[in-house]
Formats: structure tokens, sequence, C-alpha cells
């Protein structure tokens, strides 16, 4: 009796990290209309940059997400220097295809340059509360998780927050919906790129430190979790970091539930369905305008 409710307590913790995953996604590619395909691989270091941190200077994980943030956030900055910001300020047709090339590229530099570091062996965060357990209602919820639900959902809030309640956030939105016409109103587009970037950056980093708090992270998780971050801003749409977040939830949960009513070989095919599903019916995603 209590099995499927407990799969819909994983569900909803894989799921937080979906939603965090995707939003960094969102951010970019709504604001710049850039795909970085190499977005899981920037997960992947905010993984391993904290795993650096607690396997060399002890550091809490949970705590590690406030040094992940600003190492994350100037990455963010030489990425977009380096190598984005000619592709920003092309043609908006020719965009996608010049970040797709980049992106690709990044990809499998980060992947070496991972193996290098840490070599090809999965790594992972063990604390003193690593499995302790919190029950109630005859459900297990693990601690660990369960603070990785927590930390994105702030982190989501703290973005929407961002975008919404200060100057700089509302000229990211606005440059999202009409660059043209927020260059007009003297809003700096370069700097509301170049900031927008390294916000994007810095919360898939985040997002691979919760990563690595509840699972693991190794070179080859790049193209799982970007595959995971588009099939979530599919369905939750562009410009609504709480949509995409809610979003992130429900694949979370369409993927637990599925490897009960399916088996764990169709976990990965549900989402993919959902992702064509929305396309067909609302194009715009569930949450977008």
């Amino acid at each position: 009796m209590t099995f499927l409710p407990q799969q819909l307590v994983f569900g909803l913790l894989v799921g937080s990290l979906y939603g965090l995953a995707a939003a960094g996604l969102s951010l970019i590619f709504g604001v710049l209309k850039i795909l970085n395909v190499a977005h899981g691989e920037l997960i992947m270091l905010g993984g391993y940059a904290s795993f650096w941190l607690f396997a060399l200077l002890g550091v809490d994980p949970f705590l590690s997400l406030l040094l992940t943030l600003p190492i994350m956030l100037v990455v963010g900055f030489f990425l977009y220097h380096g190598l984005f910001a000619f592709v920003a300020a092309s043609a908006e047709e020719a965009r996608i295809r010049n970040s797709l090339l980049i992106g690709f590229g990044l990809a499998l530099a980060f992947q070496n340059l991972a193996i290098l570091l840490w070599t090809a062996d999965e790594r992972g965060i063990t604390t003193a509360y690593s499995g302790q357990v919190i029950r109630a209602l005859g459900l297990a919820f693990p601690i660990m998780r369960l603070g990785g639900l927590a930390a994105a959902f702030l982190v989501i809030l703290g973005l929407h927050w961002f975008l919404h309640r200060t100057y700089q956030g509302k000229a990211i939105r606005a440059t999202a919906e009409d660059w043209e016409a927020a260059s007009l109103m003297g809003i700096n587009i370069d700097k509301t790129y170049r900031v927008a970037f390294a916000l994007g950056v810095a919360t898939a980093g985040m997002a691979g430190t919760l990563v690595t708090i509840g699972y693991s992270v190794s070179p080859a998780i790049g193209l799982e979790w970007t595959l995971k971050a588009l099939i979530v801003v599919v369905l939750a749409g562009m410009g609504n970091m709480i949509g995409t977040f809610v979003a992130g939830l429900l694949l979370g949960v369409a993927e637990s539930t599925s490897s009960i009513l399916l088996g764990g070989a169709y976990r990965e095919v549900v989402g993919l369905i959902l992702f064509l599903g929305v396309l067909l019916v609302r194009p715009q995603g569930l949450f977008g305008r």
C-alpha cells in the first residue's frame, strides 16, 4: 500500500533536481536564443567543485552551494566572453546553429578535463547524516535528498525574486521579450546577455552540487542531464522559473510511476513521450505564455 506513495516521494525528490537543472537552460535560451548543449557538463563541473570542496577542505555539501555560486558565475562570465559573445551578436536565426557547434565542442572538452582531473569513476559526497531518513505516514524521506529539494526550491525562489524585483532582472525579462525595444529604452543588451548567461551557468552548477549530494557525478552524465533539462524546458515553456520547477517535479513523478506500471526499462521513454506530446498539443509549454 505504501509502495506507490513512496515512489511518488522519490519522484518529487529527483524532479526538484530536474527543475533546477532546467532553470539555467531556460534562462539562457529564453534571453539569448542560444541553445547550450554543454549544459549537462556545467552541471557536472558544479558537482565536481562541491566534491573537491568536501574532499579537500571538509566543506559541508549544503554550505558548498554558497561557494559554488560565485565559482560558476565566474566560469559563466569567461565562457560568455570567450565563446558565446560573438554568437549573441549574430543574427537570431544563426544563433542556435552556431551555439550547437560550440556547445558540442565544449562538452567534449569538459568531459576530457573531468577524466583528467577526477578519472572516469563516479564520485559522490557521503556525510555523517547521509544514510539518515525521516519517517512519516509510513514513508521514508532521505534527509540528504529532502535537503536537496528544499535547497533547489530556495534557489528557484531566489532566481524568481531577482528576475521580478530587481532592475537587472527586469532588464533580462524585457530583453527576452524584445531586445530591440529594450535597447531603445536604454538597456545595455550586452551586459544583460552577460548577466543572464552567467546566472544560467551558476544555476547549473548549483544543480550539480545537489546531484552530487543525493546521487553521484561522473564525466559521462552531461548528455543525460542536458536531455532532462530540454524536456523540462519544453514542458514548462519560457519565462516562468516557478513553472519550470513544477515541470521538473511532474517529470520526476511521471518517471517514478512509469517504472511501477511499465517497468524500469521504460522510465526514460516516458519523458520523451511527454516531450513530443506537449510539442504537438501545446508548443508554448504548460506554463508558457
